[in-house]
């Protein structure tokens, strides 16, 4: 987020593109105003052009003028080319009719991303296969050999009978060819239904496209032995607080880096989870100990805006910093397992339900939207299975 009202001195030079906005500053900019620029949802840094590019040109202007003040902003369009202009890139078209859907219907940035990125890499597939001649029409017009005219079309359009068949012929190359893992394969499937149900209208071929049979795989948990040891060796007041966080309240790594200060109840031992998965609020719980931890954490780091800042001002720690903090204290404790984020958020729900906890209430701790994502932690529980003795055993 940023604050609109910073006040920047400098003056800011935005190129308006047709899908994005570039941005410069002028000499003598401050660090607020560098904050302003790098606050901008998605903006990319060019090494190479010295400058951001931002994919949604509106709003990230409006934000430039709140800021700087429309005078200190100097905008500069593409000119027009002279000639016949060019026709518009169907791929584009079609990935910014994509965009605009997500956007339209909610869904997360991160989901956004994602299923962006797996539709921009299957509409190349098909400009590829479209464009070989290998046999698959790419219009209702395609010649027998399943070339079109150019004059007709783009080679984009997924309307005819065919697109089906083109869609099995790609998942089959990622399976067979790629090799690529269940988890990714359901994700292209789902960007590809939203593709077909959302932005082209055709619900009968977004059903029709398989999704792969979910694999049943037990969560990885550790005994309380092991957190105890995975807490004993973390030293440093940061990391410890992280993982103390982590365990006693069953968070996603997402959901502890966005955590900030005024998340923390701590008059009331809870947390309040905001915009969660599912952009779903939720509150869970902060053990005695997690806030002895926190306070200690406090005491010797600065954490205004975040709970925990990364390394840049006004940016959160990222996943990947917890997720090596994990490790390495795995590796200190000396846990033979693959030890995540998420291990500690399986052993959180795993013991609450040794403990006796009812599964209905680990459920609203998770965040679960069903019932069934929580039952899991049934096969992995220890509960079931003291009252049973090992034949081996009699």
């Amino acid at each position: 987020m940023t604050d609109a009202t910073h006040q920047g001195r400098c003056t800011v030079r935005v190129r308006l593109e047709r899908t994005h906005i570039e941005i410069s500053l002028e000499p003598g900019f401050t660090e607020a105003d560098l904050a302003v620029v790098r606050g901008l949802p998605h903006r990319r840094w060019d090494s190479a052009r010295r400058l951001w590019t931002v994919p949604e040109p509106e709003a990230a202007l409006a934000v430039l003028r709140a800021s700087f003040g429309p005078k200190r902003v100097l905008v500069s369009e593409v000119p027009a080319e002279t000639g016949p202009a060019e026709p518009p890139d169907p791929a584009d078209e079609l990935l910014e009719r994509s965009r605009e859907q997500l956007l339209l219907r909610g869904y997360s940035p991160r989901t956004r991303r994602v299923y962006l990125g797996h539709l921009r890499r299957f509409v190349t597939w098909v400009a590829i296969q479209s464009s070989g001649g290998d046999g698959i029409p790419s219009s209702r017009h395609g010649n027998a050999r399943g070339r079109e005219d150019p004059d007709t079309r783009g080679p984009l359009d997924l309307s005819h009978p065919d697109a089906e068949a083109l869609v099995q012929r790609y998942l089959l190359e990622l399976i067979q060819i790629r090799r690529v893992s269940r988890s990714y394969h359901s994700q292209v499937v789902s960007a590809l239904r939203f593709l077909f149900e959302a932005v082209l209208g055709r619900p009968r071929l977004a059903l029709a496209i398989p999704r792969p049979k979910k694999e049943r795989r037990l969560p990885e948990v550790l005994s309380p032995e092991e957190v105890a040891r995975l807490l004993e060796k973390t030293r440093n007041p940061k990391h410890r607080a992280l993982l103390m966080l982590l365990y006693s309240a069953g968070l996603r790594v997402g959901e502890l880096i966005r955590l900030r200060p005024a998340d923390l109840e701590l008059d009331r031992g809870m947390i309040r989870v905001r915009r969660g998965k599912g952009a779903k609020d939720r509150v869970t719980l902060l053990a005695d100990r997690a806030v002895a931890a926190i306070e200690t954490y406090r005491a010797a780091y600065a954490a205004d805006e975040w709970l925990f800042p990364g390394a840049r001002k006004g940016r959160h720690l990222t996943s990947r910093s917890v997720q090596r903090v994990v490790a390495r204290a795995a590796r200190a404790a000396g846990i033979r397992k693959r030890v995540t984020p998420h291990t500690l958020r399986h052993s959180f729900a795993t013991h609450l339900l040794e403990a006796g906890t009812n599964l209905r209430l680990i459920q609203e701790l998770l965040g679960h939207g069903s019932a069934r994502t929580t039952q899991i932690y049934t096969h992995v529980a220890r509960t079931a299975l003291e009252s049973i003795r090992s034949p081996l055993d009699n």
